[in-house]
């Protein structure tokens, strides 16, 4: 079973950029779907955005236009380009493989 470790979080001004990277242990080429999730304090894990492997993608209705994820299976790596970034968006972002795997997470904060 594949281990999953997020990387690229921090703190960010409104409208900067960020670039979450998810490195696994093991091959993704088997996962259909990989995906990225977020929690803020107080609040519900949420869905971010997946992939699958035929590059099908899938956004939440509040990033969509701002984020985008993508897939490199030679890499077995997931990225989340997150651009245009809000206050709301501040958050611990978890990568997840084929809905079962989770990553330990990643915290981006959104701030001046």
């Amino acid at each position: 079973q594949v281990q999953l470790v997020e990387s690229g979080g921090g703190l960010v001004q409104p409208g900067g950029s960020l670039r979450l990277s998810c490195a696994a242990s093991g091959s993704i080429f088997s996962i259909n779907t990989m995906g990225w999730y977020r929690q803020a304090p107080g609040k519900q894990r949420e869905l971010v955005a997946t992939i699958t492997n035929g590059g099908t993608t899938n956004y939440a209705a509040s990033v969509k236009g701002r984020f985008t994820i993508s897939r490199d299976n030679a890499k077995n790596t997931v990225y989340l380009q997150m651009n245009s970034l809000k206050p709301e968006d501040t958050a611990v972002y978890y990568c997840n493989a084929g809905f079962i795997k989770w990553g330990r997470g990643t915290q981006v904060t959104v701030s001046s």
